[in-house]
């Protein structure tokens, strides 16, 4: 059975990028709530703001492995997936917003509360996960295109989740060495450069729809 799980996962290209998404649903609830406990205990808006993000997120991607699951059974499996990226775009368009608040307290270099070493490496390390999964899906793409819209919106989110696991450690780092305002500017530059490139995305996704539908 393992042997058999671990060569399909080799194998199979939509396979493996559902089940590396339902593995990184669950890290993903675990930084939302994470994130929303120290926005509670703290007062913290940042983190607030964070756990808002992950929260949306989390719902992203539960509609479409959800969704999946039961398309998978239907006969005009298209038209069921294009019915569930239509909904997953509008959270998607809302996680955009939801972004805004976050990146502006790293622009305004708002201090939310003390960090210590271990939120760090636990960013840290989800950081570099985030990074070379989005690479690997980014390097396949061209290799096995499914045809499968959810897949490509995976893909998406997978970077999107990367480029602001980026923003978030970026931050982090700043308040585990005290921070200064000489990092004023170039954490307005960096955070202001990836959310446009979020941006980016989010459009060429919808554009994607349209062609679809």
């Amino acid at each position: 059975m393992k042997n058999s799980f671990i060569e399909k996962y080799r194998t199979d290209y939509e396979f493996r990028t559902f089940s590396s998404a339902w593995l990184s649903l669950g890290i993903t609830v675990g930084f939302a709530a994470y994130n929303g406990y120290l926005g509670i205990a703290k007062g913290s808006l940042w983190h607030g703001s964070i756990a808002a993000y992950y929260i949306i997120l989390a719902i992203i991607r539960e509609i479409i492995l959800l969704s999946e699951r039961k398309i998978r059974t239907q006969e005009n499996r298209n038209k069921a997936r294009l019915r569930t990226f239509r909904v997953s775009s509008a959270f998607l368009m809302l996680l955009n917003i939801a972004l805004i608040c976050p990146i502006a307290l790293m622009v305004m270099f708002e201090k939310p509360v003390t960090m210590g070493k271990i939120p760090a490496i636990a960013m840290a390390a989800y950081t570099t996960y985030k990074i070379i999964m989005a690479s690997v899906n980014f390097g396949s793409k061209k290799k096995k295109l499914s045809g499968n819209i959810l897949i490509s919106e995976l893909r998406a989110i997978n970077l999107i989740d990367a480029i602001v696991s980026v923003m978030s450690l970026q931050n982090t780092l700043i308040m585990v060495n005290g921070g200064a305002e000489s990092m004023l500017t170039l954490s307005a530059i960096t955070s202001g450069a990836m959310y446009a490139l979020v941006l980016v995305i989010t459009i060429r996704l919808l554009m994607t729809k349209t062609r679809a539908g």
